[in-house]
């Protein structure tokens, strides 16, 4: 018979709703997992046991079973402010703050009837693409503790990826939901620009910033960003002036669950990177594509190799919008002192920008958008790489030189920011694995609100692939 955390969310989520196990059970379960494995793996940054459990007993009790993720154990990133646990966001500058207020991704959680077990690790303020801070331990690969997870949600891809939560919440803003789950070997999805109420984009810089599901299936995704759009009755809670995330369909998990359709796809290998920095795709990240590739054909679906055009604007312009969002950070006089490298660099640069500056840069990705959406207009989804190189080992990364290191991070994943920039969706998929084992995926970018395109491709794929059979050694 099988343990508790080799269910997948769905099937917990069924056990629960059926009462052969309760959210207690469950909970107690997953924590002793993370007891076992989070000393070597370093998902976790802070564990509330006791909260956990009382927690799980709330739920028994008071919250509907008709919550979408009714006692399914979670975890909050460490960039998430929960009244009365600490909040790092990754950094030395934030030792020892505790909030007294909640964000509103992790009301939006509780409300859907998630268990919070505690704080995922993550870099400081979630900039880097690899979750190694001078805070606390790096977030290590499950499936080789020598290579770092990725980042910036790399200790909430460290957990699912060993069995430490079936899923987990993480945020994107230029590949920090995509890049872990690539490097881990998990289903990762970014959402359209303003699907997520407490976490669309809207209100960052931008718009970069949104937040979405990490996950070991494609159902166990669609099954969380359904718990992470905010509901009360029958009422969308909604802050912009943007479509509701439903419509006539329903939640996202039955066309999960469905993976029906055929439909024309893209295969691309440029990046908005191009002109600036040399990108080499190594064998196994071109490998993996042409896996996927095989598969979609094999399926039925039209495949046509396309490419973007070249644009120089593009590396100056977010390179700016990535130094103006870190300008903002909350420290002045010696506290700066305390920030690693890469953000002091960012910090600073970003702080000697002008607002003419700002306004162009936010010019250029804006028609950006606009020219990356109208030259694949033509696809119902376009297939690339999700990195392009295999996993990267810790301690790879630049450590003093924070121009150089934010080099290293384009390189390693040129795929993922441009979508950011345009407001699309897209999701990876752990469709190979390298001679040695690694995990290596490919992005699926769909159209403007085009999730379920991207999850019907998704669990046709996975039916194909069967990445759910892959355990890591740390399991």
């Amino acid at each position: 018979m099988a343990e508790l955390h080799e269910l997948t969310a769905l099937a917990l989520w069924q056990e629960l709703q059926s009462g052969r196990v309760s959210p207690r059970e469950l909970t107690s379960h997953y924590l002793d997992r993370i007891e076992r494995l989070n000393p070597e793996l370093g998902a976790f940054v802070t564990v509330t046991r006791d909260a956990a459990l009382a927690r799980a007993e709330e739920v028994a009790e008071r919250v509907p079973k008709t919550a979408p993720l009714w006692g399914l154990p979670s975890g909050d990133k460490d960039l998430w402010r929960r009244a009365g646990v600490p909040a790092g966001f990754g950094s030395r500058a934030f030792a020892g703050y505790v909030p007294d207020t909640s964000d509103e991704i992790v009301e939006t959680l509780d409300a859907a009837g998630a268990v919070s077990l505690g704080k995922t690790n993550a870099p400081e303020f979630g900039l880097p693409a690899y979750t190694e801070s001078l805070a606390a331990p790096p977030a290590r690969n499950p499936w080789d503790p020598s290579l770092g997870a990725g980042g910036s949600s790399g200790g909430a891809a460290v957990a699912v990826a060993s069995g430490m939560l079936p899923f987990a919440p993480g945020s994107d803003g230029g590949g920090s939901i995509r890049i872990p789950a690539a490097a881990c070997g998990l289903v990762g999805l970014k959402p359209t620009r303003g699907l997520v109420p407490a976490g669309s984009g809207i209100a960052s810089l931008g718009g970069l910033v949104v937040d979405g599901p990490l996950a070991r299936t494609t159902a166990d995704a669609a099954l969380l960003l359904d718990g992470m759009i905010a509901k009360v009755g029958d009422r969308i809670d909604h802050h912009y002036t943007l479509r509701a995330p439903y419509d006539d369909d329903g939640p996202f998990l039955g066309t999960a669950v469905r993976g029906e359709g055929r439909f024309q796809l893209g295969v691309m290998t440029t990046s908005a990177w191009d002109d600036a920095y040399e990108i080499a795709i190594a064998p196994e990240a071109r490998a993996a594509l042409d896996a996927a590739v095989d598969a979609f054909t094999a399926m039925g679906h039209g495949m046509e190799e396309t490419a973007l055009r070249p644009d120089a604007t593009y590396a100056p312009a977010f390179r700016t919008i990535w130094q103006a969002g870190a300008a903002g950070v909350p420290l002045e006089g010696e506290a700066l002192d305390l920030l690693e490298p890469l953000t002091s660099w960012l910090v600073r640069r970003g702080r000697e920008l002008g607002a003419r500056e700002l306004g162009e840069a936010l010019s250029a990705l804006t028609a950006y958008e606009r020219s990356f959406i109208a030259q694949l207009s033509s696809f119902d989804a376009v297939l690339t790489p999700a990195l392009a190189m295999t996993p990267r080992p810790v301690g790879w990364y630049d450590a003093e030189d924070g121009e150089h290191n934010f080099a290293q991070q384009v390189q390693y994943t040129p795929f993922t920011s441009m979508v950011n920039v345009t407001g699309l969706p897209a999701i990876v998929l752990p469709v190979a694995q390298t001679e040695s084992g690694l995990p290596m995926g490919v992005q699926l970018i769909g159209r403007p609100g085009g999730e379920r395109t991207l999850l019907s491709l998704a669990a046709q794929l996975e039916r194909t692939v069967r990445w759910t059979d892959r355990r890591p050694p740390r399991w």
